[in-house]
């Protein structure tokens, strides 16, 4: 069995423990010249091919761990288990994966939109981290085939300080995360000469020129300036949710009039490709991005930030986060709102009056496992924000490495074949199967005995767990279970299969 999302032969905690340095220590120090921070880097993001053929065949058996000495919690509270890392995952992975992590024959993973092409589907989102000539210039080096510049306009930026706020795990990572951010604060002609230079030096990536109007008119000039710039695709920005007036952003992609003369006002100032950016903060989407099409939208891009308050600050007992003691409503994206985000690609890519639209998914991207997510339900290209505030750009590395080494392990040549193809499997609630129950299956050897299952089981199930306390071993009453997969969620050690059962229909 490929184990495409995480290798159970490693300590995945042990893992998350790496800080992701930058400039890391670990790399310094090592005797055998392996990219070690790197590789810790692949394995975090769940791609281990990638980390395999980063070690080169190489392998730390017989090394003293100077790389563990090197390791900045080492100084704090103990360094990341490096040796015993790359040991298993060398020794528990390479007769498994040693065909696969080959770099010959690597899918083609290029695509495009409508018909401007994409070296690879990864793009940087609307945002800050695509706001200037340097940022995006780096970005380029680092591999991302595209970007969409932070959101020109005509009208000035007033932005609060601090203006972002997280909701994290226990390791500190990002689950969600707020903005009260708004659009670019440089003038539309200092952003042209940005466009310039870009296409000057990288005339193979794709910048994708977001804008917002103002009326009809400021969305005409702007399109058409950012084509005489060089800008390969118009972006209309219908859903930015922290705009100071409230005839912008967000207000108009609520109002399907509003997008629709909004879209016909910038074709009448360009020929190039429109992606019109929608707000999940709305029922459907789908009569939005249909009246973008009326306007002569080519293609929808979603989601935008969802409207959100994370939390309080509990000594201040102000909204986070606080400016000056007070906050407001902002924009909530990163892990949290990708099912979210999931949905409203599927619900595009099911509405035939789209079937010709592009759509470019955004909403959670991390990994290139959440590519091959939006991908399969239907994304053609992809374009990220949250993940790159906190880790860098650095992150395509192995969402290119992996998507290609995924693409390679399932026999898929063409990235593009992989577009839409998980989308029949999302039906209505009515097409759902209901006459199999799934029953759970304990793996004793690779539990070890915590007891989650159980208590979760008892708590927030169907008491179909019993707990061996002297063995300290969970036993299935299968005439309780109702297939929930409640355990199976809760285990940190992947211990639990699946055994299938069908029952008669209607005596379930």
């Amino acid at each position: 069995m490929i184990h495409f999302d995480n290798y159970p032969f490693i300590d995945i905690s042990e893992v998350n423990r790496c800080l992701l340095c930058h400039d890391a220590p670990c790399t310094a120090s090592c005797c055998k010249q392996m990219p070690v921070g790197d590789i810790l880097r692949s394995i975090y993001f769940s791609n281990g091919m990638g980390a395999i053929n980063r070690m080169d065949g190489k392998t730390c058996a017989t090394c003293e761990a100077p790389c563990e000495q090197a390791c900045v919690l080492n100084q704090h509270t103990y360094p990341v288990p490096i040796k015993s890392i790359l040991n298993h995952l060398t020794e528990g992975s390479l007769s498994q994966y040693e065909a696969l992590t080959s770099t010959a024959d690597m899918p083609d993973i290029s695509t495009d939109i409508c018909g401007v092409k994409l070296e690879n589907p990864f793009m940087l989102s609307s945002s800050v981290v695509a706001s200037n000539y340097e940022m995006i210039a780096n970005a380029f080096r680092a591999g991302w085939a595209g970007v969409s510049f932070k959101t020109i306009c005509n009208f000035p930026q007033h932005e609060a300080s601090p203006r972002f706020s997280t909701i994290s795990n226990h390791a500190n990572a990002f689950c969600g995360f707020k903005n009260i951010e708004q659009l670019s604060d440089h003038s539309v002609d200092e952003n042209m000469e940005v466009f310039r230079q870009l296409k000057a030096e990288f005339p193979n990536k794709v910048i994708v020129a977001s804008i917002m109007g103002q009326n009809e008119e400021e969305w005409t000039t702007l399109a058409r300036k950012c084509e005489e710039a060089g800008a390969d695709v118009i972006e209309c920005n219908f859903s930015c949710p922290n705009m100071e007036n409230d005839k912008l952003g967000i207000t108009i992609g609520q109002d399907a009039t509003l997008i629709e003369r909004f879209t016909r006002a910038t074709r009448l100032g360009t020929n190039l490709p429109i992606l019109a950016k929608m707000t999940p903060n709305i029922t459907d989407m789908v009569p939005m991005a249909i009246a973008a099409k009326r306007g002569g939208a080519d293609g929808i891009a979603a989601i935008n930030t969802i409207n959100s308050i994370t939390g309080v600050d509990l000594e201040s007992l102000v909204a986070k986060p606080e400016v000056h003691g007070y906050s407001m409503v902002g924009g909530y994206s990163g892990q949290a709102v990708k099912p979210i985000a999931l949905r409203f690609i599927s619900d595009l890519g099911h509405s035939e009056e789209l079937a010709d639209m592009h759509i470019s998914g955004m909403g959670g991207i991390e990994s290139w496992i959440d590519a091959v997510d939006f991908l399969a339900l239907g994304a053609n290209s992809l374009q990220v924000t949250t993940s790159v505030m906190q880790y860098g750009y650095r992150i395509v590395e192995d969402m290119i490495s992996g998507l290609q080494f995924y693409l390679k392990a399932i026999h898929m040549d063409q990235l593009k074949k992989l577009s839409g193809v998980a989308r029949k499997t999302v039906v209505s609630h009515t097409q759902v199967e209901r006459d199999t129950i799934l029953y759970p299956h304990f793996n004793h050897e690779q539990c070890i005995g915590c007891g989650r299952c159980y208590v979760a089981c008892m708590d927030g199930g169907h008491q179909a767990i019993a707990f061996d306390a002297k063995r300290r071993r969970p036993k299935l009453i299968g005439s309780k279970c109702v297939g929930c997969h409640l355990c199976r969620l809760v285990c940190t050690r992947s211990a639990i299969g699946v055994a299938r059962k069908r029952v008669i229909p209607n005596q379930a």
